[in-house]
């Protein structure tokens, strides 16, 4: 029921069996320290490897967790919509599974909800931000966040860091207009969210990669300039 807990986070998980239970673990610490009214969804997205068993026993074992299994891939943006239809909070935010942001900032992500911000966003591009990655990675980073600030108009330095919240009425507001069900969905929603006006708090955060990703050139640049495209012609 809508408003019955004051945090909804939603862990978006598509094959994290051997990080799942760690992160969720984390979580439910951390939060404890923040709020006494919260709930952690595991938004598991058609994994393979038994990440949804892994799921449904930390369910069982912790009663402010919830396990939703999808059959199918729905993608990032798609559990992750998937997953705040079905939460209660009235803050909404999500993280991603690696725990590459140190979790000793929810406290401030969840603050700054609290504060009047209508979303607040963890920044690896700002000065402050201390952060531990390739340089062929930060390279991209920067030079996808530099094509998005100029094309799309947003003031957001990072668009892509996996921690965010939001005030439960404005990602409503929104949520029927995010076309993008994958890695551009954080872009996507910030960008929409600028336009319409709301306000948005960036902070820098500790990140330290996760080690999972892959870099391959080529394709990321592809992929990433061509939903650049696609959202600036959408916006025109």
């Amino acid at each position: 029921m809508p408003g019955s807990r004051e945090v909804s986070l939603v862990l978006p998980a598509y094959n994290e069996v051997n990080r799942l239970r760690r992160c969720v673990e984390g979580v439910i610490e951390a939060l404890e320290k923040v709020t006494d009214s919260f709930e952690i969804i595991i938004a598991e997205d058609g994994s393979t490897d038994g990440t949804s068993e892994v799921a449904s026993h930390l369910s069982e074992e912790f009663p402010d967790v919830r396990h939703l299994h999808s059959d199918r891939r729905l993608g990032r943006g798609g559990g992750l919509k998937r997953g705040f239809m079905a939460s209660e909070g009235d803050i909404l935010a999500f993280m991603d599974v690696d725990l590459a942001t140190d979790l000793s900032h929810l406290d401030e992500l969840i603050g700054a909800i609290r504060d009047g911000f209508d979303i607040a966003t963890g920044s690896r591009l700002m000065p402050e931000s201390i952060v531990e990655r390739s340089f062929k990675r930060t390279a991209l980073s920067r030079g996808y966040n530099f094509l998005v600030r100029r094309l799309l108009g947003s003031k957001v330095r990072d668009h892509q860091c996996g921690f965010k919240a939001f005030k439960r009425e404005v990602f409503f507001a929104i949520m029927d207009e995010l076309e993008d069900e994958h890695w551009f969905w954080d872009t996507e929603l910030l960008v929409l969210a600028q336009r319409k006006g709301y306000r948005i708090y960036e902070f820098p955060v500790r990140w330290r990669d996760g080690g999972m990703t892959k870099v391959d050139l080529s394709r990321d640049i592809i992929g990433m300039g061509s939903r650049i495209l696609w959202m600036w012609r959408r916006m025109r």
